[in-house]
C-alpha cells in the first residue's frame, strides 16, 4: 500500500475494600507479573503460605513438599495443625488472560478463582484416563442445597482430555476470561466465559459460558472486577510465573466505510485510482468480501474513520486469501500489500484517524473472503469485519485418531527447531500415554499424554505426510542415538563409524513394539512397555555383543538433579527418570554443550521408566 472453600464464607468487606482503594491494574494491558519476592502482593493469610526458591514433591509422600530457601515461588503447605486459608491477590481484575505454572503434591488439591467466583480446579489427576469436572483444568461445579442429593452440583465442565502431569512436575495454564457485562443499572446483561483455557499447551476448553459463581465462591454475586483467589485448606501446591494481562480499554471502532469496487487483475497496488473507472461503489456496515460482484479479478478499497480511544500501540492481522491486500491508517502503511495474508503494528494516537484497507482477488481456485483482526493496549484481540466472511477459507474438518488400544501409525513428525524426522514411528496407547521413535537413530523424539494424534496434515487433500501429538509434548531434543561407545567425551553427532543398521520392530501379544537394530557390532532390542498405572514409560535395552565401552544417554537438559534413589528430575522439572536396572553400572550427570547429560554404561541389559 502507499504509504469451597469449599466452605470459604463471606468476603464482602474485603472486596469493598480492593473496589474502593483502586488495588487493581492501574495501566490496561500491562502485563502485571506477581514479583514473589515476598507475600506484599497478597492479602495477609495464614502462615501456611510462604515463598520459596524452589520446591520438590515426594512420589512416595501425599500432601508433602520440601522448599528450598530463596524467592520466586509461591508455596502452600497446609497440615493437620494449620488448615490454611485461601490467598487473595491485592489486584482485581475484569477481562484478563492468565498465565502461571504450578506443581502439585502426591495427592494434592487446590484450585484458583477468577474474581474469586469462578474456579479452575487444580488437582493431582496424574494418570487418570476420563476426568470430570472437579478434575485437574476442569471448571468446578455449581451447587444448590435445595436440589435432592445427587443433583445439588451443577453445570460443571471436565476438560476434553487430561494432559496432567505427574506431581512434583511444572505444569503451565493459561486461560483467557471474559468478564460478565452490567448495563448501567447494574443488571446483568451478558454471563462471564472462559474464552478458551490451555493446560500444559493443550486446549481443553473453549467459549464456555459461566451462568454464575462456582461452588465454594467467594460471593455469590458477580461484579465486573474481582482479585484472583487461591484455595489454601486443602492441599500442598506451588505456584511461579504468575502473570495477568488486562483487557479494560475501548476497542477501536471503524465506522463511515465506504468502498469502490475495480475490475481487473491488480497484483500490486494501483499508482493512481482517479483515472480508474469504478464498477460498483456504495457505503458498507462492515469490512466484507462480499460487496462485490464480480467472480474473480477485481479490487475492493474501503475507505472511512477508525476511532481510537486510547494511545499505544495496535497490532492488525489481515486476511485476504484468494489474492492479496494492505491497510493503511492514519496515512502509514501498517500492513504492506501482501498475498493471503499480512500482520503490522503500529503506533497510534487517541481520537478519529483516516482509514484505508484494499482487497485484490486474483486467484480463481480460492473462494473471496477478507478478514481483519485488532488487538491494542487494553485490548483482546477481536475481529473487526464481517465475522461471517472473515475464517480465512473453507473450514477443514479435522481428522483424529484416537487410540482405544495399542495402535502403531507411521508418517513424517516434525520437531520444534524446523526438523523433520521421516521414519517415525508413532505408538499409542490405550492408557493415553504416547511416543514417537525415530527408526533413524534408534531413539525416542517425544512422549505425550491425552489422546493421540492430528492426521489432517497427512490425509486432507493431498497432504504432506505429517502428524502432530493431541496432547502435552515433553520433546527430548534434535534425535542422536540412545547408544555410543564413547571414545572421547562428546556424544556423537551422527552416524559416521557407528556402523548403525535399522532392523525394523516387532509386536508383543498387545501390540507393544521392540525396535531392533545393530550399533557398534551389538545387536539391540528396545522394548517400550506404558505401565499398568498408564503414569510412565518403560524401556528396556537388551544388547547382544556388547560393544566395549558402550553407554547410554537417558537425559539430556538445561540441568538434571537428583530426587531419590537412582531418580532425576530433568530440565527443570519437566519430568521425572527413574533406573530400574542397569546391571549394577553407576549413572553419572556430566555437563555437554547444552547444559547436562545423564549417562549410564551398558552390561548387556538396561531398564528405565519416564515418569511424566
Amino acid at each position: 500500500m502507499k504509504s469451597s472453600t469449599k466452605n470459604a464464607g463471606s468476603r464482602h468487606a474485603a472486596l469493598a475494600l480492593l473496589l474502593s482503594t483502586g488495588l487493581g491494574l492501574q495501566q490496561a494491558n500491562s502485563q502485571d507479573s506477581l514479583p514473589l519476592q515476598d507475600l506484599s502482593p497478597f492479602k495477609p493469610a495464614s502462615k501456611t503460605w510462604r515463598i520459596a526458591g524452589d520446591v520438590q514433591a515426594d512420589l512416595a509422600a501425599a500432601n508433602t513438599l520440601k522448599t528450598a530457601s530463596g524467592s520466586g515461588v509461591l508455596v502452600n503447605m497446609p497440615t493437620d495443625k494449620e488448615h490454611g486459608q485461601d490467598l487473595f491477590t491485592n489486584l482485581v481484575h475484569g477481562d484478563a488472560d492468565v498465565e502461571f505454572e504450578y506443581l502439585m503434591a502426591k495427592g494434592s488439591n487446590s484450585g484458583l478463582y477468577l474474581q474469586g467466583r469462578y474456579e479452575i480446579q487444580l488437582f493431582d489427576s496424574w494418570g487418570k484416563l476420563h476426568p470430570y469436572a472437579g478434575d485437574n483444568g476442569g471448571i468446578y461445579e455449581r451447587w444448590d442445597d435445595s436440589k435432592p442429593d445427587g443433583q445439588k452440583g451443577y453445570e460443571g465442565h471436565a476438560p476434553r482430555q487430561n494432559v496432567s502431569k505427574a506431581p512434583g512436575l511444572w505444569q503451565k495454564m493459561r486461560i483467557s476470561f471474559q468478564a460478565p457485562r452490567f448495563d448501567a443499572s447494574g443488571k446483568k446483561v451478558e454471563n462471564a466465559r472462559i474464552l478458551s483455557l490451555q493446560l500444559n499447551g493443550v486446549t481443553i476448553h473453549e467459549n464456555v459460558e459461566l451462568s454464575g459463581p462456582t461452588r465454594g465462591a467467594m460471593e455469590n454475586n458477580e461484579v465486573p472486577q474481582g482479585p484472583i483467589r487461591i484455595q489454601g485448606d486443602h492441599g500442598a501446591v506451588a505456584f511461579r510465573n504468575i502473570k495477568l494481562t488486562q483487557f479494560d480499554n475501548p476497542r477501536p471502532q471503524i465506522s463511515n466505510l465506504k468502498y469502490s469496487v475495480y475490475k481487473g487483475k491488480y497484483q500490486a497496488e494501483p499508482a493512481s485510482y482517479a483515472s480508474l473507472a469504478q464498477a460498483s461503489t456504495g457505503a458498507a456496515n462492515a469490512l466484507s468480501a462480499s460487496v462485490s460482484d464480480l467472480d474473480n479479478e477485481y479490487l475492493i478499497r474501503y475507505t472511512g474513520t477508525i476511532k481510537v480511544a486510547k494511545p499505544g500501540t495496535y497490532n492488525f492481522a489481515l486476511n485476504v486469501p484468494g489474492g492479496g491486500g494492505g491497510l493503511r491508517i492514519n496515512n502509514k502503511v501498517v500492513v504492506p500489500v501482501s498475498e493471503r495474508q499480512g500482520r503490522g503494528s503500529v503506533e497510534l494516537p487517541a481520537g478519529d484517524l483516516p482509514f484505508e484497507m484494499i482487497y485484490s482477488k486474483f486467484q480463481d481456485w480460492e473462494r473471496a473472503n477478507l478478514g481483519l483482526r485488532i488487538s491494542g493496549p487494553g485490548v483482546r484481540e477481536y475481529i473487526a469485519s464481517d465475522a461471517n466472511s472473515s475464517t480465512g477459507g473453507d473450514v477443514v474438518d479435522p481428522i483424529l485418531l484416537d487410540a482405544q488400544q495399542n495402535t502403531i501409525l507411521r508418517s513424517f513428525v516434525d520437531l520444534p527447531g524446523r526438523y523433520r524426522v521421516v521414519h517415525a514411528i508413532n505408538v499409542g496407547s490405550n492408557k493415553g500415554l504416547h511416543f514417537t521413535y525415530d527408526m533413524d537413530y534408534g531413539t525416542m523424539v517425544q512422549l505425550w499424554r491425552g489422546d493421540f494424534v492430528d492426521a489432517t496434515p497427512m490425509w486432507h487433500d493431498r497432504g504432506d505426510g505429517s502428524s502432530r501429538p493431541r496432547g502435552a509434548v515433553q520433546y527430548f531434543g534434535k534425535p542422536a542415538f540412545t547408544l555410543a561407545a564413547l571414545t572421547g567425551t562428546d556424544w556423537p553427532a551422527d552416524t559416521v563409524g557407528s556402523a548403525f543398521r535399522p532392523k525394523g520392530y516387532v509386536l508383543d501379544a498387545d501390540d507393544q513394539p521392540t525396535f531392533r537394530y545393530e550399533i557398534f557390532g551389538g545387536k539391540v532390542q528396545d522394548a517400550f512397555r506404558v505401565t499398568a498405572d498408564g503414569q510412565g514409560l518403560t524401556r528396556t535395552i537388551t544388547v547382544e555383543n556388547t560393544p566395549a565401552n558402550l553407554h547410554a544417554r537417558l537425559a539430556t537438559g538445561n540441568n538434571i538433579e537428583q530426587a531419590g534413589n537412582n531418580l532425576y528430575l530433568v530440565d527443570g522439572k519437566a519430568y521425572y527418570l527413574r533406573i530400574d536396572d542397569a546391571g549394577g553400572a553407576a549413572a553419572a550427570i556430566r555437563n555437554n554443550s547444552n547444559g547436562k547429560e545423564l549417562i549410564v554404561p551398558v552390561k548387556g541389559k538396561l531398564t528405565y521408566t519416564i515418569l511424566y
